[in-house]
């Protein structure tokens, strides 16, 4: 076996996705130490897509004030300079994300989206031609209303008022004003990278799906989608687009929906936006066994998730792929007899404990590669 290619996701809670994949490469190591292997780790477009992308395009790495979630709240967020291509990437979670937040002050009602747009700005300053933004673990609840604010819009009620900051506030909205939105946006794309696939309002949109997560009621939350009900309703009847059952509007508290609205943004799969802005389909031609990972399979990996978007296209070059996973939840013969996987490794099992595993990490990933690769060496080189 000439090539290995080692895409993992991030085992949340233990790992990044290149330590993941750095333990992976040590336990090929000890099985085909004459295989090349080629590290390409994966992100869904949350958390840490900034570094994944950064490892495999380079670029220069900045760090930008912000507005944090909190009305009073300055925060550094990290983004992606890649002068080469104009690119710049940003994670919402850096200045809006539920992180920052203690969790005694956690409310979507209020927290705004603000310093997502003060890092667009920094990316237009930059001269950035094409924006990639993962959407990703927000704390907000504001349909991206504050970061279009930060972008020159102007949010009003009845009377003419500006409105405050924060998702309940949009309950009000009347009229927005557009007429200082920063004009150089029209000449910039902009890609929202998004693992999930939420309408903005009703039973599966942002406020009741992901609105008790951020730490608020049920009753705030109905409350909170009657507002972006009225948020989308004035996006249709002022700019003429329909936000509210797009695929995907409702993600990071309906920032999919305002960038859309006000940015011209195209929401796409956060996997795909990965794979194909760090030539994963280039990588895959040239190897013979591909090994991913992550913290926890189940079914819902089938639906969107970062494997499944690299597995589809592994099924598609017909490269066989092989994971490490933390835990597997269901059965794990349906996962590999269906082929969806050619093989599963946990990590947890009857002699791992969760706490051990977290703690013995990146020696478990690494010894769990080197069984897992004799195995499959072993059924399928015989």
């Amino acid at each position: 076996m000439g090539t290995v290619l080692i895409a993992p996701d991030s085992f949340k809670g233990s790992l990044t996705s290149f330590e993941a994949a750095e333990a992976m490469a040590r336990g090929v190591q000890r099985v085909l130490p004459s295989a090349q292997t080629v590290i390409h780790p994966i992100s869904d477009g949350g958390e840490g897509l900034v570094r994944v992308l950064h490892r495999v395009m380079g670029g220069n790495l900045r760090r930008t004030p912000v507005s944090g979630p909190l009305t009073d709240q300055r925060v550094d967020a990290e983004w992606l300079w890649i002068p080469k291509k104009s690119l710049a990437v940003l994670e919402m979670a850096e200045a809006a994300g539920l992180p920052l937040v203690p969790p005694e002050k956690r409310n979507p009602s209020i927290t705004t989206t603000y310093g997502v747009g003060e890092l667009l700005l920094a990316a237009l300053d930059a001269g950035a031609t094409s924006i990639i933004i993962g959407i990703g673990g927000s704390a907000t609840n504001d349909g991206g209303a504050g970061m279009a604010e930060a972008l020159g819009v102007r949010f009003l009620d009845g009377e003419g008022r500006p409105l405050e900051k924060g998702g309940r506030a949009l309950e009000r909205l009347e009229k927005m004003d557009l007429s200082h939105l920063d004009p150089r946006l029209r000449s910039v794309l902009v890609f929202v990278a998004s693992d999930v696939q939420n309408p903005l309002c009703g039973e599966n949109g942002a406020s009741l799906v992901y609105g008790p997560q951020k730490g608020t009621t049920r009753s705030e939350a109905e409350r909170l989608d009657r507002a972006l009900l009225n948020y989308a309703t004035k996006i249709r009847q002022q700019l003429g687009i329909d936000v509210l059952h797009l695929p995907g509007s409702g993600a990071a508290g309906g920032l999919g929906a305002g960038l859309v609205a006000f940015c011209g943004a195209e929401i796409k799969s956060g996997v795909d936006v990965v794979l194909d802005s760090t030539g994963f389909d280039e990588a895959l031609l040239r190897a013979d066994l591909v090994i991913t990972g992550e913290g926890r399979l189940d079914e819902q990996v089938r639906y969107g998730k970062a494997l499944a978007g690299l597995i589809a296209r592994c099924r598609r070059r017909e490269k066989p792929v092989i994971a490490v996973v933390g835990s597997v939840h269901g059965s794990r013969t349906s996962f590999v007899n269906d082929r969806f996987l050619d093989d599963i490794e946990p990590i947890l099992n009857g002699s791992v404990r969760e706490e051990e595993a977290i703690q013995r990490a990146l020696a478990l990933v690494e010894e769990r590669t080197e069984s897992l690769l004799r195995r499959y060496l072993a059924t399928h080189e015989a």
